[in-house]
Formats: C-alpha cells, sequence, structure tokens
C-alpha cells in the first residue's frame, strides 16, 4: 500500500529476471498497480522507486476512464458505433442487433444473470471474425501465414507476434473502428517479415494500412476507454513511466 492524495492505493510487488530495471504499472483503481522488480533490485529499492513516482501514479489513476459497466441500458461501442444494451429476457437465442430505433440495440436474450458474459463472448465471437479476415488480407499481400491467430485480454499490449509466427490480439479492439483493427493486424502480420520496429518496418505497415497514423492516434486518446468496459472486474490498463 502507498498513502496518495485519494486514499491508500495497493501496489503489488512483482521480481522478474528478465527485467533490467524497476517499473510501474497502473491497473484499476481497485487493483491498484504493479511494481516490477529486477533480479538485483531489493525490496528497498522498490519502496524507493515508488515513493519517488508516487505523484506519477496519482496521475495515471486519475487519468483512467470511468468503468462501462456491461448491464442492461448500458452503453458500450461496436466497431466504433455506440449500442445501447438492452435485455429481452423472453426472447430465444443469445445476442444480437437490432436497428429499428435512433441507435443499433444490442439485444441479449435469457436470464439477467448471464447478461455480461453473453455480451462478452458475443464481442469475443465478432472479433475473432473480424480479426481472422484482417489477418487473412494481409498476410495473403505478403504471402505470409502466421502459425496462429489467438485472442487474449491484455492489460498493455494491442497484439503481439511471437518469434515462431504465432499472432495475438486483445478482442477488445472489436469495440474500436474498423481503420483501428485493421491497423493493428497489418502490424502484426507485418512483423511476420519484420521483426522489428525499423524504418523497413513501418514502411511495410504503412502500404498495408494507409490509416496508420490515424488508428494510432486513435488508440492514443481512445484505447483506454475500450479497457473501461467490464463485466465484473475493474478496467485495466498498463504504463510505464519514463
Amino acid at each position: 500500500m502507498i498513502d496518495c492524495s485519494a486514499g491508500a492505493v495497493k501496489v503489488k510487488i512483482r521480481r522478474s529476471r528478465r527485467a533490467r530495471r524497476y517499473s510501474l504499472r497502473v491497473l484499476t483503481p481497485a487493483e491498484g498497480a504493479v511494481l516490477t522488480v529486477p533480479p538485483r533490485g531489493t525490496l528497498a529499492g522498490a519502496r524507493r522507486f515508488l515513493y519517488r513516482h508516487r505523484d506519477w501514479l496519482e496521475e495515471r489513476l486519475a487519468d483512467l476512464p470511468p468503468p462501462r459497466i456491461i448491464a442492461a441500458g448500458a452503453r458500450i461501442p461496436l466497431r466504433g458505433v455506440r449500442h445501447r444494451i438492452a435485455h429481452r429476457p423472453d426472447r430465444r437465442g443469445t445476442v444480437w442487433i437490432e436497428n429499428d430505433g435512433a441507435e443499433p440495440v444490442l439485444a441479449v436474450a435469457g436470464g439477467r444473470e448471464h447478461l455480461p458474459r453473453r455480451v462478452v463472448d458475443y464481442l469475443k465471437r465478432q472479433a475473432r471474425r473480424d480479426i481472422e479476415a484482417a489477418v487473412a488480407k494481409h498476410a495473403a499481400k505478403l504471402r505470409r501465414r502466421p502459425t496462429s491467430v489467438r485472442l487474449r485480454d491484455p492489460r498493455s499490449r494491442w497484439g503481439s507476434c511471437s518469434a515462431e509466427g504465432a499472432l495475438s490480439f486483445s478482442w477488445r479492439l472489436v469495440m474500436a473502428p474498423s481503420y483501428v483493427l485493421d491497423y493493428l493486424a497489418a502490424h502484426e502480420v507485418a512483423h511476420l517479415k519484420e521483426m522489428n520496429h525499423g524504418p523497413r518496418f513501418w514502411s511495410l505497415v504503412e502500404r498495408l494500412c494507409p490509416k496508420t497514423a490515424q488508428a494510432e492516434a486513435w488508440l492514443k486518446q481512445y484505447g483506454p476507454t475500450l479497457h473501461a468496459v467490464i463485466a465484473e472486474t475493474g478496467p485495466r490498463r498498463a504504463a510505464d513511466p519514463d
């Protein structure tokens, strides 16, 4: 725990063999933060690092957007368009979209207690469909093929590419505008050819996705709002101080 102006904040200490320095990651107001300690680090050193960055920690926690709880009546984005969640307890099925009114509706059948899980499952199915299609499109252009495409819910990365060619993406990308998801797919597919972030890599990404700059700007400004959509626990976000 560390005392901040808004009250006590939980800080979990994690020792990492791969860490080269102390680092602090913000999780949520409820979960607090994680302080990573390098192999030769000490608890005393971690404590000093934490207190030196207390102001940074307070600022990051204050910057977190308010959570959007998945519940009937709430509004969440899907492909960049806000949808209102409506509970349809007397209808059969799971989740579907209705477009009869002024704004699209995400209709959810079944018991109210199952509504958050059904919405998240629906978003994940849509994310898999969109991401796999985008990956296939960009991979075909480069004549490369990933070994696998996986969906996860990371705290600090929207996507990744392993040395073996396995691609991973945040399912939350389906809530962003479609060009943002397309950019992340192009970014990770480009790593199948250029496993770096050098000039040739960025030239390749921009050739695959002309809206690279717009997508990066959108993620920087609005990315945390995607992590704020939650079913039961707090929003997820991660960052390291300089």
